[in-house]
């Protein structure tokens, strides 16, 4: 953040600004090409795109959302871009604000996400001299931008609004290409005033010069990628990693082959998926037996698939329709496509069947077995109170991260949306839940802790603007929690349903796992990778004005997921380290 510019004296009329003719122009242009949701970060090099936002949204034709960290800013437009499939733009002021954004941009880039970046800079003659908040901005956010463009600051000179409705068109068009859409940067230079009058004609303006664009289906496919069919014969896996889509379930559907969809993969749905594919690819007599492996989407949850990708003698099939980057485990795939097929043909029920029943015999339940009905009917007044016993013991028992994931799974239905964050819970959940056909989200693009909290609120607001029904949960630890706790911070008046999961072990189990925690003396250990914490969540919840639930067994976690939401709500479930 910026402090605010001084005041203007009291009573005298905003003055001529190219500042905020040039703003005016751009903004009316992107919401006529399609952006539908600005975030606004407070500034003072900034004002004018910060107060032709505003005008925008008084008049109705765009969504304003202000906060006052960039960083949460940054992550609350890259999940409106997942959730409405079009960029939001971000505003801030230069200097550190624009660095404050740099983990959505690299996000946005990885998981081709669309999104525009408007930086406010100082102009031309404050560079070099030491001005006040300024540094080089120019290429600031590097090779993750799909178009990075420095402006000028405007004078006022003829044809600069038409110049700043054609950047915008540009921008717009760069950041929501097919082939591989992303983060787009302009970075946008303005001297004193930094705001003026604003001219309500060059909106109308700007709805005249929307470009004609094409659609998904009728765009080319990535150049160089091939269509692929494939024979029946090999014994197949498909792979669905994050952001596969339906696709990867067709195939197996079609092909009758086993299913590993992760659950941020959009595949995850059908008879085919393979909970337990981590146990099954550590086993020869499962891992050995697969000829061939048909990726979808970007895999990061297990190390066992890309071993098995780079094993010789397994064909691998990459289908890549967009992105310049490809998941290339080993650099060996034998096929890089744009769409994959299956030739007719009868299915191998014996290859599909055993990998359905070995997932089953290592998948166990954590969901409360049924009541026994019996005994809670008995006559025999000793059998019906040993039942109740049983039930009660079996509601008050302590939660597990398996249960914990059952029952966030269990509550999510297609109408909702569920994030989850890169703790150990996601993998967990991988390994266990079943399928189901819900709206799952995760920053998996470089699998960061960073913004999950933000990222979710922005596909909450997106998910229920004009009423849209539902609550997104967020599911995640204790370390990505605190790390976007700023994200709690949220406008008066403004309360998503949402409700944030924070699986509480005290650090960062998910580290416990490498081979470092059984070499290393635990003490030291401890210190810089568990990193332990004891923070109390109920204070934070209460100085964010966020309701507050605490969930130490099955029972209240049910209780939680069954109460109405009407609001955000920060659920806390105590868990064992072990």
């Amino acid at each position: 953040m910026t402090p605010p510019a001084a005041p203007e004296p009291a009573g005298s009329a905003p003055s001529a600004s190219p500042a905020s003719a040039s703003a005016s122009a751009l903004l009316g242009a992107f919401v006529a090409a399609g952006v539908s949701d600005i975030v606004v970060c407070p500034g003072s090099r900034s004002q004018a795109l910060a107060l032709a936002a505003a005008e925008l949204a008084a008049a109705g034709r765009v969504a304003l959302h202000v906060r006052i960290d960039e960083r949460v800013a940054g992550f609350l437009a890259l999940g409106l871009g997942v959730e409405t499939g079009r960029p939001a733009v971000v505003i801030t002021t230069s200097g550190t604000a624009t660095a404050n954004l740099h983990p959505a941009v690299l996000e946005a880039h990885q998981s081709r996400v669309p999104l525009i970046v408007l930086t406010a800079d100082r102009p031309t003659e404050a560079h070099g001299v030491r001005a006040n908040q300024t540094t080089r901005q120019d290429d600031l956010y590097g090779s993750a931008t799909r178009l990075a463009v420095v402006a000028e600051a405007p004078t006022g000179a003829e044809g600069e609004q038409r110049a700043a409705r054609g950047l915008a068109r540009e921008a717009y068009d760069a950041a929501t290409g097919i082939l591989d859409p992303g983060p787009v940067h302009l970075d946008l230079a303005y001297r004193e005033p930094l705001s003026g009058a604003f001219d309500p004609e060059l909106d109308d303006e700007a709805d005249a010069t929307v470009a004609q664009r094409v659609t998904a289906d009728e765009h080319p496919l990535y150049p160089g990628r091939p269509r692929l069919v494939l024979e029946r014969g090999p014994r197949t896996l498909v792979v669905a990693g994050h952001d596969a889509g339906p696709a990867a379930e067709q195939l197996a559907a079609d092909g009758g082959w086993p299913l590993i969809a992760e659950v941020s993969s959009g595949a995850r749905f059908g008879r085919q998926v393979i909970a337990a594919y981590r146990e099954l690819l550590r086993e020869d007599e499962y891992r050995e037996a697969v000829e061939r492996v048909v990726v979808f989407g970007h895999p990061t949850l297990s190390r066992e698939v890309p071993l098995l990708l780079q094993q010789d003698r397994v064909e691998t099939i990459i289908v890549a329709p967009a992105g310049a980057e490809v998941y290339n485990p080993g650099r060996r795939a034998d096929h890089i496509v744009s769409s994959v097929s299956v030739e007719p043909g009868p299915t191998d029920r014996a290859w599909l069947g055993a990998w359905v029943v070995g997932s089953r015999e290592r998948v166990v339940d954590p969901s409360p077995a049924a009541p026994d009905l019996a005994g809670l009917h008995s006559t025999t007044p000793s059998e019906r109170l040993a039942s109740v016993r049983a039930e009660l013991e079996a509601v008050r028992l302590p939660v597990t991260r398996e249960v914990l994931v059952d029952a966030v799974w269990r509550a999510t239905w297609p109408h909702d949306r569920l994030v989850v964050g890169a703790s150990r819970l996601i993998r967990v959940a991988d390994g266990l839940v079943p399928g189901r056909k819900i709206s799952v989200h995760a920053n998996r693009g470089l699998a960061g802790i960073d913004g999950t909290i933000a990222t979710a609120t922005g596909i909450a607001l997106a998910s229920q603007a004009d009423g849209g029904p539902g609550v997104t949960r967020v599911l995640l630890g204790d370390l990505a929690f605190l790390h976007d706790v700023g994200a709690l911070l949220l406008e008066d008046g403004i309360a998503p349903r949402l409700q944030v999961i924070v699986g509480n072990d005290g650090g960062g189990t998910i580290f416990d796992g490498l081979e470092v925690a059984r070499s290393a003396p635990s003490e030291l250990f401890d210190r810089v990778q568990y990193t332990p914490q004891q923070v109390r969540l109920e204070s934070l919840a209460t100085a964010y004005g966020w309701e507050y639930r605490q969930a130490t067994t099955r029972a209240e976690l049910d209780q939680a997921f069954t109460a109405p939401v009407t609001g955000p709500v920060l659920i806390e479930v105590p868990l064992p380290r072990a």
